[in-house]
């Protein structure tokens, strides 16, 4: 079935923002844990920087998904955005002032960027035929590569910006995240028309809490192990990038080459994605997210091992973005497949919050464990986490089948 001209325009849209929103990303996610390294003078600070942009994401996460249940989609991804580049802002003031807790907070601020652009993938979904519910999201996470590739590769450029206008080298690519998220936040409030969710009516109340309440009983059985796929498959995920640019940057790796590293493991995130949504619609999720965990248990062994070759990091790195996508979309597409309609946005956000809670634990995690045993005992302790998920997964397509 073709997919509907109202719904061909939502995803247009949606992707569009995804590309300008994904290049202030990029430049945070390479940028974030050496800015907070710089400013605080220790290594060991280093993953507060993804620990705070994970929480910040997951702060946001049921407050925006509220919003969306209440308003619609087109106010609460405005709102992301716009807090977003606000936070940017403040990571730019803080690298001026050599502020830690400004720095921190700012991060905390850039995490709603994150969480407008995980909702995004929910909103293609919102009006797409349940048989193509995968590549719907996958389309709109794809598009995120353009921008995601792009921003960690502007840490040179950023540098050049910042001389030029007096900030440190290092808060130079967070100028670049201040105005790519405000555009991200105008394009979505000037052409996200119509709406892609339908209004829902009111949600029990006004609150986040209300919402997680109202959540809660509606995950269960598949959506409970999409949940928690999605949630453990982001800690791997985080744990592991969270430290790759210190780990290379105390083996000697220039900042370009850093930089190039992440930007590959973005592009690993992205690029593949809509093969990975027809395969979550074609074979199942649960079959995708078997895959993924696969992937992301060669990732950690490539890495973990890797030692001093940039090489062997880099296809660590990248096979741990194709990982987390396959776990993700496939996860995505298993929530929205399985729970109603009616109370779906506030259940989507309650996924998001765990995801983004997991990563925060993930990169705190991360810091303490390179710091005492090294990035291999890092990656060996990533690696054990994907074997709860495929259990889970497993029991519950035992489950489905019929008995006798």
């Amino acid at each position: 079935m073709l997919v509907t001209s109202p719904q061909r325009r939502i995803v247009t849209v949606l992707s569009l923002v995804q590309v300008i929103g994904g290049i202030g990303n990029g430049a945070g996610l390479a940028i974030g844990a050496l800015l907070i390294e710089d400013i605080s003078g220790s290594e060991g600070w280093a993953g507060l920087a993804t620990v705070a942009l994970t929480l910040g994401a997951a702060l946001f996460t049921v407050p925006l998904s509220t919003l969306a249940a209440r308003c619609g989609r087109r106010p609460a991804l405005t709102a992301g955005w716009w807090l977003g580049s606000l936070g940017a802002g403040f990571a730019v003031a803080a690298a001026s002032l050599e502020s830690l807790p400004l720095a921190l907070g700012g991060l905390l601020l850039f995490g709603a960027s994150t969480a407008a652009n995980l909702q995004s993938r929910f909103a293609a979904a919102d009006r797409a035929e349940p048989a193509r519910i995968g590549r719907a999201i996958s389309i709109v996470v794809w598009s995120t590569t353009v921008g995601a590739v792009i921003g960690p590769n502007l840490t040179g450029p950023g540098a050049a910006v910042a001389d030029r206008v007096g900030v440190p080298q290092l808060a130079g690519p967070m100028l670049f995240s201040v105005l790519a998220f405000a555009g991200a936040g105008l394009v979505t409030w000037l052409f996200l028309r119509p709406d892609p969710l339908r209004l829902i009516g009111r949600a029990a109340d006004g609150s986040s809490r209300g919402a997680i309440r109202r959540a809660l009983p509606h995950i269960r059985g598949r959506a409970a192990v999409a949940v928690f796929a999605v949630a453990s498959s982001h800690a791997v995920m985080v744990a592991v990038m969270a430290l790759t640019p210190v780990h290379m940057q105390g083996h000697g790796s220039a900042l370009h080459v850093i930089g190039l590293t992440i930007s590959l493991h973005i592009a690993g995130m992205y690029a593949l994605s809509p093969v990975l949504g027809w395969l979550a619609d074609r074979v199942g999720p649960e079959s995708t997210i078997l895959l993924g965990q696969a992937i992301l248990v060669a990732a950690t062994v490539l890495a973990g091992t890797a030692g001093h070759s940039e090489t062997r990091i880099t296809a660590g790195l990248i096979l741990l973005g194709l990982g987390w996508s396959a776990s993700v979309i496939a996860g995505a597409a298993l929530l929205t497949r399985t729970v109603e309609p009616e109370v779906r946005p506030l259940v989507q956000g309650f996924s998001d919050l765990a995801m983004n809670l997991a990563g925060a634990a993930g990169g705190l995690i991360a810091g303490l464990v390179v710091a005492a045993f090294g990035f291999g005992a890092l990656n060996a302790a990533a690696a054990l986490l994907t074997i709860p998920v495929a259990v889970a997964v497993l029991s519950a397509r035992r489950s489905l089948r019929p008995v006798g």
